[in-house]
């Protein structure tokens, strides 16, 4: 079967790559990141403190932009071309009457565009790269970018004469020759780029490269294969409009989702965020017994008046979801009265024991009994609560079904120079995993009832 499932991927990411759609979206999103660095000149705010700044951030918005929706277009063309069109032209007849299980046609079928999809992506991301480093012309007086220009004109002319070479005198399809040796040129491109500066020195390639800029990317790819599965289970049963139609409504209800779906599922407002929590006291670090006192420092004024005695939640989640601390019984003492905080015959709580609007500072207090209550003590970045997160099961459940795209995107963390952290990583490439094995045991479902005769 391994054997067989091998076979069938490589004569499809052969088949996807020779697709003329699939070197002309690679080539139009190249070109758009090319005139994108002419005509996003619009400030943006000049912060210096994330990896794009001023106008740049427009540019790697509608960068990062394009390569999404390029990548979507070509999940949904080449799942079509390689399954229900040859469904429909009866080749796949040819495959399936062999003693080859439809489960493995599915897989190979799925492992050869997804392959495809890769390359792409990672190819147009090179562009994205290449035009991030000379930066958006604000200006008749800013200069070129010479490295770039150079190293990237010469990338492209590279693959596209020698593909036309090769077409010509060795009849090598076009679009395959052009695309599988842009992928290496356009990296070999980036490389020279982070190496020589603007001025034509020698540099470090740390100067220019960004990491979070390119984990953004890498999520947006795992983004790309999601949606290939998806097409590939929708051009099971659908033509390449359908196909198109549902991959379209996915991505669009995929970004929507949180709005539509997650504020009915998930309802809480936050009040602030902790830039800093420290507790008062060495022993009262894991804040799980009655009298532990942590001292929490607001990165801004809260939006509503936060009172002594005020109960408080937090949790790292902005919705309210998956919060620290659980719901309790509210606090119905004095929190100026020692005895009354000290009280262990009371439910657990978590109270404000005072607080410094000047300084944004609340003292918050573990009271009642010392049975377990707080999973973990707050951290900075944790966002703060006065009411429990209310759950509406049934729209949880739809929102949990719907691909959330939002989990792929990441460009307001860089805006903001939030750092992706790399448990934030695992948690999008299990969560795409995930959804790529659901769309494809849908696939198969899908592709077993289908008559191929």
């Amino acid at each position: 079967m391994f054997s067989q499932l091998l076979t069938i991927a490589r004569n499809t990411f052969v088949e996807s790559v020779r697709q003329p759609i699939y070197f002309i979206i690679i080539a139009l999103c190249g070109l758009c990141q090319m005139f994108t660095t002419w005509s996003a000149g619009f400030t943006m705010g000049m912060t210096e403190s994330s990896e794009v700044s001023g106008d740049n951030k427009m540019l790697l918005d509608v960068g990062l932009a394009t390569i999404f929706v390029c990548g979507l277009l070509l999940a949904a063309f080449l799942a079509t071309a390689v399954i229900s069109r040859e469904i429909d032209n009866k080749t796949v007849l040819t495959v399936v009457s062999k003693p080859v299980s439809r489960v493995t046609v599915v897989l190979g079928k799925y492992l050869g565009v997804a392959a495809a999809i890769v390359i792409a992506s990672l190819t147009m991301s090179l562009f994205l790269f290449v035009a991030l480093r000379h930066e958006v012309m604000s200006t008749a007086a800013d200069d070129l970018d010479g490295p770039v220009i150079l190293f990237t004109g010469l990338a492209v002319a590279i693959a596209i004469g020698a593909a036309i070479w090769c077409n010509i005198f060795y009849g090598w399809v076009f679009p395959q020759t052009a695309t599988m040796l842009l992928f290496p040129l356009m990296g070999l491109a980036y490389v020279g780029v982070l190496l020589v500066s603007k001025r034509w020195h020698l540099q470090p390639p740390s100067v220019d490269f960004k990491p979070q800029i390119f984990t953004a990317t890498m999520c947006i790819v795992m983004a790309h294969l999601v949606l290939t599965a998806l097409a590939t289970a929708a051009s099971a049963r659908l033509g390449q409009v359908m196909t198109l139609v549902v991959c379209c409504g996915a991505f669009l209800l995929g970004f929507l989702s949180n709005h539509f779906l997650g504020a009915k599922a998930v309802d809480n407002r936050f009040v602030s965020r902790i830039r800093d929590a420290e507790p008062e006291l060495v022993g009262h670090r894991q804040f799980d017994r009655n009298g532990d006192v942590y001292r929490v420092r607001l990165e801004y004024d809260p939006r509503v008046v936060i009172n002594a005695g005020s109960p408080i939640y937090f949790g790292p989640n902005p919705n309210g979801m998956g919060m620290s601390v659980p719901t309790f019984e509210p606090f119905d003492g004095r929190v100026t009265e020692l005895s009354e905080l000290s009280d262990r015959s009371r439910p657990p709580a978590v109270v404000v024991k005072s607080a410094d609007p000047a300084e944004r500072l609340l003292i918050i207090q573990r009271v009642g009994a010392d049975r377990p209550l707080v999973r973990r003590p707050p951290q900075p970045g944790d966002y703060i609560f006065l009411t429990p997160t209310r759950i509406n099961p049934p729209a949880l459940v739809v929102w949990s079904i719907v691909p959330n795209v939002q989990y792929f995107w990441l460009l307001d963390a860089i805006n903001q120079n939030q750092l992706i952290p790399a448990s934030h990583i695992a948690h999008v490439a299990m969560y795409g995993t995930t959804q790529i094995g659901v769309f494809l045991c849908l696939a198969v479902v899908l592709f077993q009832r289908r008559e191929v005769g």
